[in-house]
């Protein structure tokens, strides 16, 4: 009796022990906290050309591994609705355009921080068409049998500007204006044609090659339309500008780099 009283008593004092230390850890725990409490988290709100959202994607992922305290919030569109979006007061603190125009409005209303835009990338624009559509270049657009040709809305997507450029110097633009339906941004376009909703279509070279069920057929001279230039900036007065600077230098890294010359866009001289 001696002896299971002992160990009674012996697991009892056990359990003490250890209540006692949980106790003690916890408050360990909470006194650490009390004097390092955790960093504050950053949101950064980015607009970007669709054109370049796997890639971007992909160096967002990279900056936060090794930011954990930024958050990035992505608004994916075409350019020209993008800006007007900036313009109208939207909270955005990064804008990544696919034309240089856009980004050239905003700066003329004061809307860029000073000293924080750069020209990231390039581009080319080439003529898709569905893997089924027999079409061997653009003078052919003008075929009886190419009925619908997708294209960028002009009004507010550069890639659908550079289609109307390059239409126009190969003096096809009239004969082929009728069979225009008009997307929202480029990638609308290439969801046209990769479905067959459209036998044709105008995109960029980097969004051609995101998709297995197209094929290009052309590539549109360089001198046929304006230069294909995307440029980045942090947007003024932002309520993270300090940040938004820190993420556009960051777009311009090496890192950044290999990631856009990955996904097919040509990278310009820093």
């Amino acid at each position: 009796m001696r002896t299971q009283g002992r160990r009674r008593a012996l697991v009892v004092d056990s359990q003490s022990i250890a209540l006692r230390a949980g106790t003690i850890l916890v408050f360990l725990w909470g006194l650490a906290a009390s004097v390092c409490p955790a960093q504050p988290r950053t949101v950064l709100l980015v607009s970007v050309a669709a054109s370049v959202t796997d890639a971007m994607q992909e160096i967002e992922a990279s900056y936060r591994h090794d930011h954990p305290q930024v958050e990035i919030r992505n608004n994916f569109g075409s350019s020209g609705t993008l800006a007007r979006e900036i313009e109208q007061g939207a909270p955005v603190d990064v804008f990544l355009s696919a034309a240089s125009k856009p980004m050239d409005d905003l700066e003329a209303q004061g809307l860029i921080a000073a000293g924080s835009r750069r020209n990231l990338l390039r581009n080319t624009l080439v003529l898709i068409t569905s893997r089924d559509v027999h079409l061997s270049g653009f003078a052919g657009l003008t075929d009886r049998s190419v009925r619908v040709i997708a294209v960028g809305d002009p009004a507010s997507v550069p890639a659908g500007q550079y289609a109307q450029q390059t239409l126009a110097y190969l003096h096809l633009l009239e004969g082929v204006r009728s069979k225009f339906v008009l997307a929202k941004d480029v990638r609308q376009v290439l969801a046209y044609v990769a479905t067959g909703n459209a036998d044709a279509g105008l995109v960029y070279a980097t969004d051609a090659a995101t998709s297995a069920r197209v094929r290009v057929v052309a590539t549109a001279p360089e001198q046929a339309h304006d230069p294909i230039v995307y440029p980045a900036a942090a947007i003024a007065h932002g309520r993270n500008e300090a940040a938004a600077r820190a993420f556009v230098d960051y777009l311009g890294s090496p890192a950044a780099r290999a990631i856009f010359q990955k996904h097919g866009f040509t990278v310009t001289a820093q």
